[in-house]
């Protein structure tokens, strides 16, 4: 969230590195550049901390530069339910450490202001095409409402490895592995000031919310915090064996200034 949630996850990664060994690290980047989309230099920012891919959801377009940039940059990836003719692409196979690993980001509709296709069956095509490359994958399900991602989670429980909801910010504490072996978690959280509304600064939330009156909800930096999970997934089934919720908080000081 912002340029504290940005500055978060870069302090956040080398840690997660030394104790966990990932082999791979996706975000979500959709509220990077001030809470509203993505750029161009941000993206090579987090790739350069070591992200391997970045999702996006209803805030995709916010950044008119990134339009011409989705060409540039496989890596960086929109919902792929969004209608033909959209920039940019919705999955991505990535490869490293001997592995690879399919990402996929969807794009829910009840309470959406975008209205994207119906997910699951642009969802399901895509998956029986990136199985043939690697049976582990890994859906960002970018949606309001609880009851759509519990629903498409068990929707596609055993055909992909796991399915992380984004969103709404606030992190649930339903992480689980389905029946079928995909790992589930409805929210993820989100990353930057905690001490907020949702990673906007509260007193200007909370005035809103008494007088109804427009005001400039600038990016909360206090108290910030790193939500994630670690999923743990068996190569040669696809399914998930771990998945671990993580809230790390985060101390600046020993962040680097490498953003040049």
């Amino acid at each position: 969230m912002g340029e504290a949630g940005r500055d978060a996850v870069r302090a956040a990664i080398p840690e997660l590195i030394a104790e966990r060994a990932p082999d791979f690290i996706v975000v979500n980047g959709e509220n990077a550049a001030g809470g509203n989309g993505i750029t161009p230099r941000i993206t090579y920012d987090l790739l350069r901390a070591k992200v391997d891919v970045i999702t996006l959801g209803d805030h995709c377009w916010d950044q008119r530069e990134i339009y011409s940039f989705f060409e540039e940059e496989p890596r960086l990836i929109r919902p792929i339910n969004f209608p033909a003719g959209c920039p940019g692409q919705g999955s991505v196979v990535v490869s490293g450490n001997g592995k690879k690993l399919g990402v996929l980001n969807a794009l829910g509709r009840t309470f959406m202001p975008i209205q994207a296709e119906h997910p699951l069956p642009v969802l399901e095509a895509e998956i029986k095409k990136m199985r043939e490359e690697t049976k582990c994958i890994l859906l960002d399900f970018h949606c309001e409402a609880t009851s759509e991602k519990i629903c498409v989670g068990h929707s596609l429980d055993g055909s992909i490895s796991a399915m992380v909801g984004t969103h709404t910010h606030v992190q649930t504490a339903d992480d689980k592995i389905l029946m079928g072996g995909t790992a589930y978690i409805t929210d993820v959280g989100f990353c930057g000031g905690h001490d907020s509304v949702i990673g906007r600064d509260k007193y200007a939330i909370m005035q809103r919310y008494r007088n109804q009156m427009p005001i400039r909800m600038a990016i909360s930096a206090a108290q910030l915090q790193v939500d994630g999970v670690c999923i743990d997934i068996d190569e040669e089934t696809g399914k998930a064996t771990a998945i671990e919720r993580i809230q790390m908080v985060v101390d600046l000081s020993l962040l680097e200034d490498d953003k040049s």
